[in-house]
C-alpha cells in the first residue's frame, strides 16, 4: 500500500498481458513498482472479476484493473482510482490495438516472442503515468525509426572486422613473401648477368628487389655484393644492356612492352595528344564518362558529361556564330552558357552571343555548351567487361572478356587493369588477345589493346595465379577516343555579318575519369 500512496499522483501504474490464471507474460510499469508487487496484483486480478455480470473494470481499495479479453488473454492496465475511466478505457483499445502489429497470433508464445517489440510500442502510448497524443500508425513509425547510434555501432565493429581481416592476409602474404625472398636469396649468387634461361621478365624484377632488400641491413656490404645482383641492378637503366636483355626475353616468347615516355600505359593513355594545327576559330569537344557496374551484372550508375570549348585567336572572327548537329538519342540535357542566346539555341541548334555586337573573348578558352547523360541502362555502356575467377587446386583460373557494345566509337590505349594477390609471383598467361604486363610493384595485370572498333569488337584473356576470387576486383578501364559517345559535333561556323563561312578546326575527345567493374 506504501508504494501505492506514494505514486498517486500518476495516473497509469503498469500495463500488462497476462493470463486468465493471473500470470505476467509482459508487463510495463510507469512508476517504481517492484517485482513482487506487480505480480501480486496481477495474481489478484482474476479472482476480483465477477463471471455474473460484464464489466471492463474492477476496482480494490488502492487500485482499479481495467481489462480486455483478447482470446485466451487479457490486456490489463492497472490505474489510480481518481483516473478517468473514459480515458482509460481509450488507452485501453490502443493498447489492444498494438498486439497484433507484432504477434500473429494471441498465444503465450508468441507474446513472450515480441515481449521486447511490445513494450517499445507501450513506451510510446505512456510517458510517466500519462498518455501521449498518438495514433497507432505514428506508433508503429515511432518504433521502426532506425537508431543512428546503433548505425555508428555497427559500422565502426564490420570496419574493425575488416580491418583485422585484412591485417590478418597482409601478415600471412608478408610472411609468404619472406619465406619465398629467404628461398631466392641462397639462389642469387648463382645467377651470372641476364644469361638464366626461361626467366621472365616480371620474375628478374623481383629477384633484384628481394637481392636489394637482403643486401641493405646487412653491416659488411662488401663482401656479400656478388657479380649476379650488381648486374641485375643494371636492369632499371637505359644502354645497350637492357636491349639485349629485352631481345632476349622476347625471342623466349614473352611479351614486353615497353612505353617511349617512360610512363605506364595506363598512365600514358589518359589524354590525347594536341593537334599540330589549329584554325583561328578552334572548338575542343570533350566527355568524359564515369561508371560502376557489378561484378555478377547490372550498371550502378553511368554518367558522361561533355563540353565544348571556344578558342577564338583572330579578332575580325570575334562575331560568329556556331551551327551544331545534335544525333544524340540517349536523352542527353544541354546547357549553354549563360550569355548564349538560348531562343536562337532552341530554334535553330545555333550558339550565338545574346548581345550581337559583342565579340567571343579572344585568345582564351570559353565554354559555350555542356551536357550531361546519366543513366543505368545497360544498353548505354560502351564497353562491357566480365571477369569470371573460379577457384582451382592450385588457387584461381580467372578469364576476362570485353565486348563494344557501341560499334560507332573506336577505343585507342585500352588499358584493363587486373588486381592479382602479391608475393605469389607472376601470372600464367594462357589465351590471350593483345598484350599484357604484370606490375608486380602494384600487384596489377594491365591488359593492354591498342585499339577496339567494329573490326576488333571483342577478345579475352586467360590466366593462372594463386588467390581467392575477391583478390580481382575492383577491375579498372581506361580509354582514349577521338569521337564522340554522345554524337554532338559543330558542323559550321559563320560571321554574325552576312552569314559569310569561316574556317574552323576541331578536337574531339572522349576520356575516362573512373571505370570499374567491383
Amino acid at each position: 500500500m506504501s508504494e501505492i500512496s506514494n505514486v498517486s499522483s500518476f495516473v497509469l501504474l503498469a500495463a500488462a498481458v497476462c493470463t486468465k490464471a493471473g500470470k505476467a507474460l509482459v508487463s510495463r510499469q510507469f512508476v517504481e513498482m517492484t517485482r513482487t508487487r506487480v505480480e501480486g496484483l496481477l495474481a489478484a486480478f482474476p479472482k476480483l472479476m465477477n463471471t455474473g455480470k460484464q464489466h471492463t473494470f474492477v476496482e480494490t481499495e488502492s487500485v482499479r484493473y481495467v481489462y480486455q479479453p483478447l482470446e485466451k488473454l487479457y490486456m490489463v492496465l492497472v490505474t489510480t482510482k481518481n483516473s478517468n475511466i473514459l480515458e482509460d478505457l481509450e488507452t485501453l483499445r490502443l493498447f489492444s490495438r498494438v498486439i497484433p502489429e507484432y504477434c500473429r497470433v494471441l498465444e503465450e508464445s508468441e507474446i513472450s516472442e515480441h515481449c521486447f517489440d511490445l513494450i517499445f510500442a507501450f513506451d510510446e502510448i505512456v510517458a510517466l503515468g500519462y498518455r501521449e497524443n498518438v495514433n497507432l500508425a505514428q506508433i508503429r513509425t515511432f518504433t521502426e525509426m532506425d537508431s543512428h547510434e546503433e548505425k555508428v555501432f555497427r559500422a565502426v565493429r564490420e570496419t574493425q572486422e575488416r580491418e583485422a581481416k585484412a591485417e590478418m592476409r597482409r601478415k600471412a602474404k608478408e610472411l609468404q613473401q619472406i619465406r619465398r625472398d629467404a628461398e631466392r636469396g641462397k639462389k642469387g649468387p648463382g645467377f651470372g648477368g641476364f644469361g638464366s634461361s626461361g626467366m621472365s621478365s616480371s620474375n628478374t624484377a623481383i629477384i633484384t628487389d628481394t637481392l636489394i632488400e637482403i643486401e641493405k641491413p646487412k653491416p659488411t656490404p662488401a663482401p656479400v655484393r656478388s657479380s649476379g645482383p650488381s648486374k641485375a641492378l643494371k636492369l632499371v637503366g637505359k644502354g645497350k644492356e637492357v636491349d639485349e636483355f629485352v631481345d632476349k626475353l622476347k625471342s623466349e616468347g614473352e611479351n614486353i612492352i615497353l612505353s617511349s615516355t617512360g610512363k605506364r600505359p595506363s598512365e600514358a593513355s589518359k589524354s590525347l595528344p594536341p593537334p599540330t594545327h589549329t584554325e583561328s576559330v578552334h572548338m575542343r569537344v570533350e566527355e568524359k564518362i564515369t561508371l560502376t557496374c557489378g561484378r555478377d551484372g547490372g550498371l550502378q550508375n553511368m554518367e558522361v558529361l561533355g563540353m565544348i570549348t571556344l578558342r577564338v585567336s583572330d579578332e575580325k572572327n570575334g562575331r560568329i556564330r556556331l551551327k551544331f548537329s545534335n544525333n544524340d538519342k540517349r536523352g542527353v540535357q544541354l546547357q549553354t552558357h549563360p550569355n548564349v542566346d538560348k531562343k536562337l539555341f532552341t530554334a535553330e541548334s545555333v550558339i550565338g552571343l545574346k548581345n550581337p555586337d559583342k565579340s567571343f573573348p579572344l585568345k582564351s578558352d570559353v565554354g559555350v555548351l555542356k551536357w550531361r547523360l546519366q543513366t543505368t541502362d545497360e544498353s548505354f555502356i560502351p564497353l562491357t567487361i566480365n571477369c569470371w575467377p573460379s577457384e582451382s587446386g592450385t588457387g584461381c583460373d580467372v578469364n576476362i572478356e570485353y565486348e563494344l557494345q557501341d560499334e560507332c566509337l573506336e577505343l585507342n590505349d585500352v588499358v584493363i587493369s587486373i588486381p592479382v594477390p602479391s608475393g605469389v609471383g607472376a601470372p600464367v598467361i594462357g589465351d590471350l588477345d593483345g598484350e599484357y604486363r604484370h606490375d608486380s610493384r602494384r600487384n596489377v595485370l594491365e591488359w593492354c589493346l591498342p585499339v577496339i572498333d567494329v573490326k576488333n569488337k571483342t577478345g579475352s584473356l586467360e590466366f593462372s595465379i594463386p588467390g581467392q576470387p575477391n583478390d580481382f576486383f575492383p577491375v579498372n578501364v581506361s580509354f582514349v577516343s577521338k569521337g564522340s559517345y554522345c554524337d554532338i559535333q559543330v558542323i559550321k561556323v559563320s560571321q554574325v555579318d552576312g552569314d559569310s563561312p569561316v574556317r574552323f578546326s576541331t578536337e574531339t575527345s572522349f576520356l575516362v575519369d573512373k571505370y570499374e567493374i567491383l
